[in-house]
């Protein structure tokens, strides 16, 4: 019989080989071992004894399955196929090879119980998780598998899983569901788990529009960290998970009383920062308090000079993110802040509370304006107005195109509307289409912006020409470079068009375009966009 499966196995792989025809044969020497192979057992609830055994891996084209019970020859099986085995009452090892189509194998091995008892000790782990998911484990003794029906669809056809292994499930909305776990043997009685959860629609918390060079973060994927000794000090009352939400990096609490986060080894100075932030998620808080806690100059735990101060936030939203932000003189006793070595939070209700952590850190809160830009004096019949209070604007496309480099917030200072742009390199505001502006009567340009931290200001504006497409052969442009713009202070930029010395066509300006130096960690205030004659 094992001549017969081997000159099979020859066979499938020189017609495998000849149909790829004479100049077209593939080298089968970079081909890897199979990887990640595993199998579901499942067994008939008749007192047969009659077990399926489905395997599943990467990287094969067959498997070779040992059933453990004496049987000599093993069952040969394809990819995607399954075995059919009839066992007596006992625990077994069966052995599976996955074969690559080189023949090389790679050996998984799982045990088997056969029982035609009532399954005992079911243990069953549900974790709700982040956006509406959950995650179930199972074990229990005398039986083959377990099955898991999510209470979402009265009709749902039930997950097979074993032993050791996790399932997830993420609910389309969130809600109230009754999950229920069953564990099979191979009798007819079975033993069963319900629970009910409540899922939630957990989203990621908020980027960060921070310059980096203005914060120190804790932790954020928005800037790079400083070193953390531990999340979880022994001495802490909590439980840590470390988890992703749509791929954000986000710190779970639970069964939260206090937890102390120490940064002793690289104690943090922040003596030029202005406030603590941090994001925070619960659907049960119902009071959140931070604490900061200084060594003191001889950088030692219990030295003498050590200060701290507590903050408390009480009944903060709920199944929201809400965005914590201090300033630090509110931690009066916090009266020197040069070595920061722990953060301590603590939930209420003790020992229940569940938080949700994100965007941890010290920022300097950089300068911003506290009076409006100057009001614009000219007839509004004398403007055409892109962004202004005191004039009718014209159609824009977007104020931050997807190819630019910057973060834009809608503010308003003074009562006033402002556009900010922080991080930025460069931006494109973009008047395409039917709102691409005829300048040609114009004489000026127009701007008012104020930075805190700008050392240079660009300013480019696009014409798309006759054509009105862009790159259609006929484009225009030119980018006007202001040095060392005053900071602090409104600046009014208004600048002849004539000096857009490459602008040689004006009546399609699609594209006005701001960059600025420092390179991605400028801010700069605008209002009061317009062109003027």
């Amino acid at each position: 019989m094992k001549n017969l499966k081997y000159i099979f196995s020859l066979f499938f792989l020189t017609i495998l080989l000849s149909c790829t025809g004479e100049d077209d044969v593939t080298s089968l020497d970079g081909i890897e071992a199979p990887s990640n192979i595993s199998a579901l057992f499942t067994i008939k609830q008749d007192n047969s004894g009659r077990v399926t055994i489905r395997p599943n891996g990467d990287g094969l084209t067959s498997y070779e399955v040992y059933f453990g019970d004496g049987t000599l020859e093993p069952a040969m099986i394809p990819a995607g196929g399954v075995a059919e085995h009839i066992y007596a009452e006992g625990v077994y090892t069966v052995k599976i090879y996955g074969i690559a189509l080189n023949g090389l194998k790679t050996e998984f091995t799982q045990q088997l119980t056969v029982s035609f008892l009532q399954p005992t000790d079911l243990d069953v782990t549900i974790t709700p998780g982040a956006s509406r998911s959950v995650t179930v484990t199972a074990k229990a003794n005398l039986e083959t598998f377990f099955q898991v029906y999510f209470g979402e669809d009265p009709d749902q056809t039930p997950v097979d899983f074993m032993e050791g292994e996790t399932v997830s499930h993420i609910y389309a909305t969130a809600g109230t569901y009754e999950i229920k776990v069953v564990a099979l043997s191979g009798g007819a009685a079975t033993t069963e788990y319900t629970e009910t959860i409540v899922v939630f629609d957990l989203g990621p918390a908020p980027d960060p529009l921070l310059n980096g060079a203005d914060v120190i973060s804790l932790f954020s994927n928005a800037y790079d960290n400083v070193p953390v000794d531990t999340w979880k000090t022994d001495w802490s009352s909590a439980t840590l998970e470390d988890l992703q939400i749509s791929g954000n990096d986000t710190k779970k609490y639970s069964n939260l009383t206090f937890v102390g986060i120490e940064t002793v080894t690289s104690m943090i100075n922040a003596t030029q920062m202005t406030h603590f932030h941090t994001d925070i998620w619960s659907n049960n808080l119902t009071e959140f308090r931070i604490k900061l806690v200084d060594f003191g100059a001889n950088a030692a735990y219990g030295g003498g000079d050590d200060v701290e101060h507590e903050i408390v936030i009480s009944n903060p939203a709920q199944e929201q993110w809400v965005g914590i932000d201090i300033p630090l003189s509110a931690f009066t006793g916090l009266t020197t802040r040069a070595h920061i070595a722990q953060l301590i939070y603590v939930g209420a209700p003790a020992g229940t509370a569940s938080v949700y952590i994100d965007n941890v850190y010290f920022y300097k809160q950089s300068a911003v304006p506290t009076v409006a830009a100057p009001t614009p004096t000219l007839p509004a019949s004398q403007v055409i107005s892109m962004f202004s209070n005191a004039y009718t604007n014209v159609g824009v496309n977007t104020w931050k195109t997807d190819w630019s480099s910057a973060a834009l917030e809608e503010v308003q200072i003074a009562g006033n509307d402002t556009k900010k742009y922080s991080n930025l390199d460069f931006v494109g505001i973009e008047t395409t289409g039917a709102n691409m502006i005829n300048a040609t009567s114009m004489t000026h340009f127009h701007t008012d912006i104020w930075t805190g931290n700008a050392t240079t200001f660009k300013i480019k504006l696009v014409d798309f020409g006759a054509n009105g497409a862009y790159a259609g052969g006929d484009d225009k442009e030119h980018e006007i470079v202001i040095t060392s713009p005053a900071q602090n202070t409104w600046l009014s930029l208004d600048i002849p068009l004539s000096d857009f010395t490459g602008l040689t066509t004006r009546a399609h300006i699609a594209q006005l375009i701001y960059a600025a130096v420092p390179t991605g960690s400028a801010t700069v205030y605008v209002d009061n966009v317009y062109f003027h004659n």
